[in-house]
């Protein structure tokens, strides 16, 4: 059996972080894609030789077309534009699926049974377009989210408790934007529930933290994250790939899972070799219920506007 290859359209910062992570844990073979010249090759040889440093065998390569990444068994698109100061997720909505749509087009066209794994915002509306574009079936496109927003979640969790971070188990479902939806009744340190640690209003305030931790950062640094958001589409990508089959918040196709339709929607998944295994339904509060219908028609919204 040979080894995986591997495709990622867009080496800004996020494309680049995720084929520095991917080739580190030596998932398969990478291109780089990106219209830039000479920036997906240049990216593509650094990372190569870090390879004899840091003990990873891959190929790494870089393209400004499509052809390199004929045969892709997995996709990670990050192309579109970043957000800036001041500037929403769905300011992005218009320019993004004009890049996305162009861009599924052009993978699909040389890899029709790859899993698209989608990382571009307006996050639940590219997934929604890439679905549409590709015509693949549901379980092979998911969008990349929910285990950001978690790992954020998780990160202030263990601040505030003065904890390591690897014992705080918690889930953040819903859109990926300001109204997306962290289930503190899911939130846990090595099964002790959180409110053990941490006193109910903090944890409110935290909610709202990580509801803004993307804005948080674009303020800060002048873009957007990209770090974490790689590392997170490099889990998906390993779980995929390794067949781990393992429970994570992902962007999905829901028909009719927590009585919502036709939209992506930040939910618990089994992921696995054939993308999405199944769409996990969990018990929630009703005040997390009514969080998630809210947060539900901001993505219906925003999908109406897209002209497909």
């Amino acid at each position: 059996m040979g080894r995986a290859k591997i495709s990622i359209i867009g080496a800004g910062n996020v494309g680049a972080t995720a084929a520095h992570w991917a080739a580190a844990k030596e998932l398969g073979d990478i291109t780089l894609v990106d219209i830039i010249e000479g920036r997906p090759q240049g990216i593509a040889l650094d990372l190569a030789q870090a390879g004899p440093v840091e003990d990873f065998d891959c190929l790494v390569k870089g393209s400004n077309g499509y052809d390199e990444t004929k045969g892709s068994d997995l996709v990670i698109i990050t192309a579109g534009l970043p957000r800036k100061p001041g500037m929403s997720r769905d300011d992005l909505l218009k320019a993004n699926f004009d890049i996305m749509k162009g861009v599924t087009e052009e993978v699909v066209k040389r890899s029709p049974d790859a899993i698209l794994i989608i990382v571009a915002n307006p996050l639940d509306a590219m997934a929604y377009t890439a679905l549409k574009v590709s015509k693949f079936p549901k379980q092979r496109v998911v969008g990349m989210a929910g285990i950001l927003d978690t790992a954020r979640f998780r990160t202030f969790l263990g601040w505030e408790a003065n904890l390591s971070v690897e014992e705080i188990q918690a889930m953040v479902l819903g859109g990926h934007g300001d109204t997306m939806v962290p289930i503190v009744s899911a939130t846990t340190v090595s099964g002790i529930p959180i409110t053990e640690f941490i006193a109910r209003d903090r944890l409110e305030e935290i909610v709202q933290r990580t509801r803004m931790g993307g804005g948080e950062i674009v303020k800060t640094l002048g873009t957007s994250a990209y770090y974490a958001p790689a590392a997170a589409a490099v889990q998906m990508a390993e779980a995929i790939l390794k067949d781990k089959r393992r429970v994570l918040p992902c962007a999905a196709y829901l028909e009719g899972e927590y009585g919502f339709s036709g939209i992506y929607l930040g939910v618990p998944i089994i992921l696995g070799a054939n993308g999405i295994e199944k769409v996990l339904e969990i018990p929630l509060s009703g005040e997390e219920k009514a969080a998630l219908a809210k947060s539900a028609a901001a993505v219906e919204e925003l999908i109406g506007l897209l002209p497909l």
